[in-house]
């Protein structure tokens, strides 16, 4: 069970993050879920909801809702996939391209601010060791 102050620290260090990273994310108007949706589109070409699913932290069923709340608001659209009519494309609209060239550099410099706080070497070391606890689950 040598593996249990790790999973601590992991999760003392997610939380960490949220608190971090939530309410700057809240101050700018979205929710974080919203804020992943629209990082995740910005600057990209319209993919499928599966694909947008599998790029994002946001479940499926969430990703639903969340998804007609942003059509509502004009910051994306769905069109049919022209290669298979099932599905549906979803991408921003001018209005969402622009919230996401707003919101995205600023809070990326605010993360930016506490990440700053670690060298080059520590990020690459961190990036490493959590890719090898991923692949250990996947």
């Amino acid at each position: 069970m040598n593996f249990l102050p790790v999973l601590r620290e992991l999760v003392l260090a997610y939380q960490g993050f949220e608190r971090y990273s939530a309410p700057h994310i809240k101050a700018l108007g979205l929710t974080t879920t919203q804020f992943d949706v629209i990082a995740t589109l910005g600057n990209q070409p319209p993919m499928s909801c599966k694909e947008l699913g599998e790029k994002t932290l946001v479940t499926k069923g969430t990703l639903t809702g969340v998804l007609e709340r942003l059509e509502v608001k004009g910051i994306l659209e769905r069109k049919t996939n022209p290669e298979d009519a099932r599905s549906q494309m979803i991408g921003l609209t001018a209005q969402g391209q622009q919230l996401f060239n707003r919101v995205f550099p600023g809070h990326l410099e605010y993360l930016g601010q506490a990440f700053g706080k670690l060298s080059i070497e520590e990020i690459s070391q961190l990036q490493a060791s959590l890719k090898k606890l991923s692949n250990i689950f996947n």
